[in-house]
């Protein structure tokens, strides 16, 4: 009769490796991770605003802003802090509808926060389908904690790139560090190479 050793037993991975950036494990719940205290902000007071290098500012109440076309996205997001969760689904206004009719030599933008969190990003990778600013997660309008009533939603850099509490786009003639940036993290941020921290 053959003896059969669980220890020979091999496990089926949980997720297909190539969906994992080097160093990363996946997350099966959501963690929190913020620089300071949650701002809370009333629906009625908040603004999402488009200004800097631009032909004309823009600016959307809460109300105008959830009457422009959304889209619901399904995707995988991973944080510098070597977490990566898989398949989450959000809802959000593209990045491309914000900049639709826009006049710009612009080549990078700065996202600010409520609560005074800043991140910088190349335009380009706003652009084409690649970021949003979401309102929802999971069918659920977006939990302070996690960055309501919006946060933007860069799912190919690493999530502090995604800035919670986002109130405003700044476009830029050229690069300037955001907070994190400032203080060791690397200017841009691919999980793919790594780009942690100055140097990576």
């Amino acid at each position: 009769m053959a003896i059969i050793s669980r220890g020979f037993i091999g496990r089926r991975p949980e997720v297909d490796p190539s969906r994992l950036p080097p160093g990363q494990y996946v997350a099966h719940d959501f963690p929190v991770l913020s620089a300071g205290p949650t701002p809370r902000i009333s629906l009625d007071k908040w603004r999402f605003e488009m200004t800097g290098l631009i032909d004309a500012p823009r600016s959307w109440s809460w109300d105008e802003f959830n009457a422009l076309p959304s889209e619901t996205v399904t995707l995988d997001i991973h944080c510098v802090t070597k977490w990566s969760k898989l398949d989450t689904t959000w809802t959000g206004v593209s990045v491309d509808t914000l900049l639709e009719g826009v006049v710009t030599e612009a080549t990078h933008i700065m996202a600010s926060s409520y609560g005074g969190y800043t991140t910088n990003l190349p335009l380009a990778d706003v652009m084409g389908g690649r970021a949003w600013v979401a309102t929802a997660y999971d069918k659920q309008l977006l939990h302070p904690e996690h960055g309501g009533p919006a946060r933007l939603l860069v799912p190919h850099l690493y999530f502090w790139k995604s800035a919670k509490w986002v109130r405003g786009i700044e476009l830029l003639a050229q690069d300037q560090r955001g907070f994190w940036e400032r203080n060791g993290y690397h200017d841009y941020g691919d999980p793919w190479r790594e780009q942690r921290y100055w140097g990576d």
